[in-house]
C-alpha cells in the first residue's frame, strides 16, 4: 500500500515543477513597479480567502466522522432549526471578507490605472507605440524615430508610456513580469504605463486568441543600461527607413523569424494605422 501512495504522490512531480517553471516567468516574479502591486494584492485576496476555505477542508472530515451513522452519541435534537452563533460566523465572515476586498481592489485599481504615471514627479516616460499584428507586434519610438518588430527595448528603472493599437483583429499586450495586461483594437489607442525594476530580458506576448499563429506572437523586452539603450537605438538607426509600402507588406498576416529594426518612420504612421479604420480613413501608397 505505502509503494503505491509513494507512486501516486511522484506522479504529480511533473505538474508541481511546471508550476515552479512559470512562477519564474509571470507575476509572482514581479519585475516593476506594476506588477510588485498586483503580486502584493494577489497575496493578500488569497490569504484573505483562505479563512474561509482552510476551516471548511478542516471542519469536512471532523462533520463526517462526528455524524456518522455508526455513532453511539445519544444528543440527537430533531427539533434544533436555529442558531444565532452559527448565523454570524456563516454570513459574517463572508460579508467581513468581501467588504475587505472590495476596498483593498478599489485602492489597487486606481493606484495601477494603466493611463496614469507612475510616478507623476519622475522624468519624462519613454514613449513607445505599439502596433499589434497577426502575428507580432510592432513597436514605434517616436522621439528617436526607430521601430522594431518582435524586440522592444527601455532603459532599465525608467517608465514607459505604451500607446497601443491593432492592425487586424482585437489582441492584448501583455509582459507578465512587469505587470498589466491591456487590449489592442482596430481603430482605437489604449494605454499603459510600466517600468522595469533591473536590467534584463522579459518575455511578451498575445493573449487574445488570433488565429493560426496565435501561440507563437511574442516578443522579448530586453531592458538595458542607459549607455545600452542608446547603443540599441544606434544599432536601429542603421536599418532602412519604415514607410507605407514596407509597413503595408509587414502587416500582411505572418511570422517573423528574428527582429526587425527600422532606422526611420514615416510621419505620421501610427495615426494613420488607427485613422484607416474611421470613414473616410485611408493609409496613401499601402494599397487600402
Amino acid at each position: 500500500m505505502i509503494p503505491r501512495i509513494r507512486l501516486a504522490l511522484l506522479s504529480f512531480l511533473p505538474v508541481i515543477l511546471a508550476g515552479c517553471a512559470s512562477h519564474q516567468d509571470g507575476i509572482l516574479a514581479a519585475a516593476g513597479k506594476v506588477a510588485h502591486i498586483q503580486r502584493d494584492h494577489l497575496l493578500q485576496t488569497t490569504l484573505l480567502v483562505l479563512i474561509v476555505i482552510v476551516p471548511v477542508f478542516l471542519a469536512l472530515p471532523w462533520i463526517l466522522w462526528r455524524y456518522r451513522l455508526s455513532r453511539n452519541r445519544k444528543d440527537y435534537r430533531p427539533d434544533w432549526e436555529f442558531s444565532w452563533p452559527m448565523e454570524i460566523l456563516i454570513w459574517g465572515v463572508p460579508v467581513i471578507i468581501v467588504g475587505v476586498l472590495a476596498y483593498s481592489l478599489w485602492g489597487t485599481v486606481h493606484q495601477i490605472d494603466p493611463y496614469r504615471r507612475l510616478d507623476k514627479a519622475g522624468p519624462a516616460p519613454i514613449e513607445v507605440q505599439v502596433v499589434a499584428l497577426d502575428w507580432k507586434f510592432l513597436f514605434i519610438y517616436p522621439n528617436e524615430h526607430v521601430a522594431s518588430v518582435n524586440e522592444l527595448v527601455i532603459p532599465a528603472g525608467r517608465e514607459v508610456a505604451f500607446t497601443i493599437t491593432s492592425d487586424g483583429p482585437m489582441m492584448s499586450f501583455m509582459v507578465p513580469r512587469l505587470g498589466g495586461q491591456i487590449y489592442a483594437m482596430a481603430g482605437m489607442k489604449t494605454q499603459m504605463h510600466l517600468s522595469a525594476d533591473q536590467t534584463g530580458d522579459y518575455r511578451g506576448l498575445n493573449t487574445q486568441f488570433n488565429g493560426t499563429h496565435f501561440p507563437e506572437q511574442s516578443f522579448v523586452l530586453k531592458a538595458r543600461n542607459e549607455a545600452g539603450y542608446r547603443a540599441w537605438l544606434t544599432k536601429a538607426r542603421a536599418h532602412p527607413v519604415l514607410d507605407s509600402a514596407d509597413y503595408a507588406r509587414l502587416a500582411k498576416p505572418a511570422t517573423v523569424a528574428s527582429p526587425l529594426y527600422f532606422g526611420g518612420i514615416s510621419d505620421g504612421l501610427f495615426d494613420e494605422i488607427i485613422n484607416k479604420y474611421h470613414h473616410g480613413g485611408h493609409m496613401a501608397g499601402a494599397g487600402f
